[in-house]
């Protein structure tokens, strides 16, 4: 029997293979199970396209702990969460479906407040509280460094507050975009400028 008589006969007792990209698919959602399965899935990540540019997400056990601007480079993002988290850093999309199906509320002006557990570990002290605030500042609304400031109980901090809003690990999830100078101009922002002007747009803030 010839070779291609062969593989036609073997076709037809496996049936149609799947295509390469579906196989892939099919092994990495089974890699993923697994590793969740067996408690070795530390982090899991994904990226969701966005009016903003493309967020890598990433979620520990614990919670939604890192969102990522692709100009922060998402694979450095990645090396930092092995680094900081743990190397067992996986792309497990599963984890992370309730905060990207959140995120595209927003985005669609259907969502004022994420309502998602939040992992904090990469932030500490003063920064952290800054960060725990910024929720505080409702949606469509904004507060300059010096308000923040005060908010925490850290009056003349302004420019700690600066540094806490732009070492944030969760942007857009928690709004350091609606923290502008006191004079009303945006100040910096991990996303660029263009980012931070589209989200206080989308928001209507003042």
């Amino acid at each position: 029997m010839s070779t291609n008589t062969e593989d036609g006969a073997l076709q037809e007792l496996l049936g149609a293979a799947p295509a390469p990209e579906d196989l892939l698919r099919r092994l990495h959602g089974r890699l993923e199970d697994d590793a969740a399965r067996a408690g070795v899935l530390d982090v899991a990540w994904t990226t969701v396209d966005t009016p903003v540019g493309p967020l890598l997400l990433a979620a520990t056990e614990h919670g939604l702990v890192r969102v990522a601007y692709e100009r922060e480079d998402h694979g450095t993002v990645l090396e930092e969460l092995a680094r900081r988290i743990s190397p067992r850093v996986l792309r497990a999309p599963a984890r992370l479906e309730p905060a990207a199906q959140q995120l595209q509320e927003y985005f669609a002006g259907t969502r004022t407040r994420f309502d998602l557990p939040l992992d904090r570990s990469l932030s500490r002290g003063f920064r952290r509280l800054v960060q725990e605030h910024l929720p505080e500042i409702g949606h469509g609304r904004t507060q300059s460094y010096g308000d923040v400031a005060r908010a925490v109980g850290r009056p003349g901090a302004g420019r700690a507050v600066g540094t806490a809003c732009a070492t944030n690990p969760l942007p857009v999830v928690v709004p350091c975009h609606r923290v502008l100078r006191s004079d009303g101009s945006l100040g910096g922002y991990v996303g660029g400028p263009r980012a931070k002007t589209a989200l206080l747009a989308l928001e209507g803030a003042a």
